[in-house]
C-alpha cells in the first residue's frame, strides 16, 4: 500500500489517500474514482508530500548523498535571492504586475496563496527542503 497526499483542484482541500500501487491510483483517477471528500469533485492530483523521514540509521547512504547534493544545490540557487518571509505572495504579485523590480526572492506562503500565484500565471516553484528564515538561524 502506498499513501499520496492529493489536492483538489476545486476547492484547494488536501488530503490523503491510500492505493495499492501508483499504477492504480492512475487507473482510478482516470475513471473518476478518486474524488475530494469535502466537495466530492473528482478535479483531484498529487499534492508535493514530505519524505518520511526514517529513524537514524535506517536510511541508506546512496539517500543520505542525494540529499546532501540537494541541500547543496539548493543553498546555492538561494545565495542571491532575498528572504521576503511572509510577504512571498504580495512581492512575487507586485513583480510579475511590474509594481517593484524583478528580482529573485524567497519565502513563505499558504498553499491557497500558492494557487492563486499559479493560476494568475506568476512563475513560482516550490523549493525541495525547507528554508530556515534568517531571523532563526542559531
Amino acid at each position: 500500500m502506498i499513501v499520496f497526499d492529493l489536492h483538489c483542484a476545486a476547492s484547494g482541500d488536501r488530503f490523503e489517500a491510500w492505493f495499492r500501487s501508483n499504477a492504480d491510483f492512475e487507473r482510478q483517477l482516470e475513471q473518476g474514482l478518486v474524488q475530494c471528500p469535502f466537495c466530492q469533485s473528482s478535479r483531484v492530483a498529487k499534492a508535493p508530500m514530505a519524505p518520511r523521514v526514517p529513524r537514524k540509521g535506517e536510511i541508506g547512504s546512496d539517500v543520505r548523498d542525494v540529499i546532501a547534493k540537494l541541500s547543496v544545490l539548493q543553498a546555492e540557487l538561494l545565495r542571491d535571492s532575498r528572504w521576503v518571509g511572509e510577504e512571498f505572495a504580495d512581492t512575487a504579485r507586485a513583480m510579475h504586475l511590474g509594481e517593484i523590480e524583478t528580482a529573485q526572492v524567497h519565502g513563505e506562503a499558504t498553499a491557497e496563496q500558492a494557487q492563486s500565484l499559479v493560476e494568475d500565471g506568476v512563475p513560482i516553484a516550490p523549493l525541495p527542503l525547507p528554508v530556515v528564515p534568517p531571523n532563526q538561524v542559531n
